[in-house]
């Protein structure tokens, strides 16, 4: 593990993310203090959609990046001249979304002649939790579950990561999107299905994939079809559909195997501190689990604020750091890269 000593001297760091439909700039001091969190989101404009739609993401983060920026830099109380470097997501999400960050970092970079530092968002999500717990420190296991990303990592240092389990198909969070369309719910899904499960009882037997199997990947595509076949089945026989009880259902199935899972790799390899990150990581029903089996087996438990499990430019700005102190920075070359990996 990287030797951080923590107060040698102040590092601040802005963190420019724009990967999906959140336009967002924060300024740390020393990776895990905030300054500025500031987040533009678009979910009211994609909301009449039933999802996001890339161009116009794209072109809302054109309009809000400047006004993000200045107004981070503003409540942080600092100037351009004050930063030390620039961290900016450059992958994965939505090209275009990703270039408007990306261009924009590499033009504050050339101008402010300050180091250029390219941040995996997936590496950003594990990074949350620093921020929200001065007191963890690698080594330990961390679930990144989000809509487009579904990992189980040990985070071996501050910059070294290890996957032990990832989805074979669609993330956590893309199948409460597409079981909250099935339902004719709003987007964003994850929320509004949260919130409904809390009203109903998990009393449909959904499947939960590789529950049993000696691996630590998932699967929620099979999920996925058997709650639409569910649906439609109960419309065909005139029946009614209780929203409540399938959101319920489906919501601990999801939850079922993620939690269980990433205590048994715990288990396996010896690893005494847990951690979540990522927009599914706010769901109530995994955050409640997850406690009960650390407490039950003995496991630490790390869990990001609610504000922070969503795209954030915090995380970024925490990620960047520990890439700074290790001198690993980016050229003019930088490119984005929407299928990057962790």
């Amino acid at each position: 593990m990287e030797d951080f000593v923590m107060g040698e001297c102040e590092m601040i760091i802005l963190g420019i993310e724009t990967s999906c439909d959140e336009t967002a700039a924060a300024v740390l001091r020393d990776g895990r203090v905030v300054l500025s969190d500031v987040i533009y989101s678009q979910i009211d404009i994609h909301k009449e959609y039933g999802g996001v739609v890339p161009e116009i993401a794209s072109r809302n983060h054109l309009d809000k990046i400047s006004p993000c920026v200045d107004e981070a830099l503003a409540l942080a109380g600092v100037g351009f001249s004050d930063l030390d470097a620039i961290g900016v997501t450059y992958g994965a999400g939505l090209v275009g979304a990703l270039l408007v960050g990306v261009c924009y970092a590499k033009g504050l970079s050339l101008a402010l002649e300050r180091p250029l530092i390219a941040v995996n968002h997936i590496q950003g999500h594990i990074c949350s939790n620093y921020v929200c717990h001065e007191e963890l420190e690698p080594p330990f296991l961390c679930l990144v579950a989000s809509g487009g990303h579904t990992t189980l990592a040990i985070v071996k240092s501050y910059t070294e990561y290890e996957i032990i389990g990832q989805t074979v198909d669609d993330a956590a969070g893309e199948a409460y999107d597409k079981v909250a369309r099935t339902l004719g719910l709003s987007y964003p899904g994850g929320p509004i299905v949260d919130k409904l499960a809390q009203t109903g009882t998990a009393s449909i037997a959904f499947p939960r994939a590789f529950m049993g199997d000696d691996n630590f990947n998932f699967s929620f595509s099979g999920l996925k079809s058997a709650v639409l076949n569910y649906v439609n089945k109960q419309k065909a026989r005139g029946g009614c559909v209780n929203v409540p009880d399938v959101c319920a259902s489906f919501q601990e199935a999801v939850s079922d195997v993620l939690c269980k899972k990433t205590i048994s790799a715990a288990k396996k390899y010896g690893i005494k501190k847990i951690a979540a990150a990522g927009g599914a990581s706010a769901n109530s029903l995994l955050r409640a689990e997850l406690a009960f089996l650390c407490e039950d087996n003995g496991f630490e438990l790390y869990l990001p604020s609610l504000r922070l499990c969503t795209d954030n430019a915090v995380m970024i700005a925490a990620r960047a750091y520990f890439d700074f102190r290790a001198n690993k920075y980016s050229d003019m070359s930088l490119n984005a890269v929407p299928n990057l990996r962790l």
